[in-house]
């Protein structure tokens, strides 16, 4: 152990270390320079970049000190929510320091040092690799844009600014960032998103193309951060006609996206359990698999040519928008409808809530759908479809286009879930 930890040391670069100990001196001349400051965060500031120039400097002796700057990184994204930074400068400094020593002492050093283990690149049976950059770079570019409509919301939260725009709803997104659910949480809700939507972002770019069996734990703590996200994002999107009574567009925009994320998400999270499933049947360790990572020595389907796929397929990712069965597409087109039908349909109360809820569910798993590997996730709207057939005949607020509407749809959902597509 004590020889893989000085291999580890000699190789660790010195650089990135080297700039997060002028971003700790930075941060903490940027607290005392850029008042006013509420204390608590003043000193949090303080300590924070001491501490990164401390173990930036022990960075290069010690295997855990760049995670200890990692951490303190993502402390640094999430300190302005909880002391309610009272400016944009101090907000945006403790955001981007705490970025940019996140890149510095994990991302950097983590590229330069990715271990290229022996085995294939495509998993056994695939005819792609999950972790291939044309397969990330849409859910990091998701992550960023999310990132960027999140923090202008917080903005509105925090008193940075006193307007925020709606494209479509006029004050929906002034009342929603003010409602009663909104203030429910002890800091910006906006700016807790910001905080996940930067921190998948940052997890996207860490491993090599190989990662989805030289870093399961990279992979598993990617799709975590984007399956809940997803779900929460549904609950968003259910509680702002119900229990707001408005509509949000921006949450809505970031809410669609995060949705689009799972498909690629779920490629690589199933590459991943079956890499960790074969190594329990070769009778190694799952626990040093899922930590260290490991070869596959079992030959891989040949891959998709490069020369041959198209740039539209490469920027899709793992979401094959070429090859999208049309039925799961109509699916999530029907989804939305229904969400809106409310509206166009005059029903009203639980026939109304009924409505908003199922619709998202249902655009929600087709498109999860729309990816190969998640396929299989059109089934569960057969449960919506046959639901949406029963509901409307006791449900309080139906009107008789609304019932109709909810017939067909249910019936159509039903025929259309059935068929799988290539």
């Amino acid at each position: 152990m004590r020889d893989a930890h000085a291999n580890a040391e000699v190789s660790t670069p010195l650089w990135p270390q080297m700039a997060n100990v002028v971003l700790g001196v930075w941060l903490a001349s940027a607290a005392l320079t850029f008042h006013p400051h509420p204390s608590t965060l003043l000193w949090s500031d303080l300590l924070c970049g001491t501490l990164i120039v401390g173990f930036s400097c022990a960075a290069t002796r010690f295997w855990w000190a760049p995670w200890a700057v990692g951490a303190i990184g993502l402390w640094l994204m999430c300190a302005p929510l909880v002391f309610w930074a009272p400016t944009a400068a101090a907000y945006g400094t403790d955001t981007l320091i705490g970025t940019m020593v996140i890149v510095f002492a994990l991302l950097i050093p983590g590229s330069s040092a990715a271990r290229d283990l022996p085995g294939t690149t495509v998993p056994p049976g695939w005819t792609y690799n999950p972790s291939a950059w044309s397969q990330r770079v849409l859910i990091i570019a998701c992550a960023l844009l999310q990132f960027f409509i999140a923090r202008y919301m917080a903005a509105f939260q925090l008193g940075h600014t006193t307007e925020v725009w709606d494209p479509v709803f006029g004050d929906g997104t002034r009342n929603v960032l003010e409602s009663e659910v909104s203030k429910s949480f002890p800091v910006s809700d906006a700016g807790l998103g910001a905080v996940t939507y930067l921190a998948e972002a940052l997890t996207g770019f860490l491993g090599g193309t190989r990662r989805w069996r030289t870093m399961p734990w990279v992979v598993v703590l990617f799709s975590i951060m984007i399956v809940p996200v997803g779900v929460v994002s549904i609950v968003l999107i259910v509680l702002q006609p119900v229990a707001v009574g408005a509509w949000c567009a921006l949450c809505l925009v970031t809410a669609g996206i995060t949705v689009v994320m799972i498909g690629p998400a779920v490629d690589e999270v199933l590459a991943t359990g079956q890499f960790l499933l074969h190594s329990r049947r070769e009778g190694k360790s799952v626990w040093k698999a899922f930590w260290k990572g490991g070869s596959w020595d079992e030959p891989a389907h040949e891959s998709r040519s490069e020369e041959k796929r198209s740039l539209l397929r490469d920027l899709a990712g793992g979401m094959e928008l070429l090859t999208i069965p049309w039925n799961v597409a109509v699916c999530a087109a029907l989804g939305l409808w229904l969400m809106a039908s409310p509206a166009v349909l005059e029903s009203s109360g639980a026939a109304a809530n009924n409505a908003h809820l199922v619709g998202a569910l249902v655009t929600t798993f087709a498109v999860i759908g729309f990816s190969e590997a998640g396929r299989g996730a059109r089934l569960v709207n057969l449960l919506f479809g046959a639901w949406l057939l029963i509901a409307p005949n006791f449900l309080d607020g139906v009107t008789p286009a609304s019932w109709w509407n909810d017939m067909a749809i249910g019936a159509a959902i039903i025929l259309l879930s059935m068929r799988r597509g290539r």
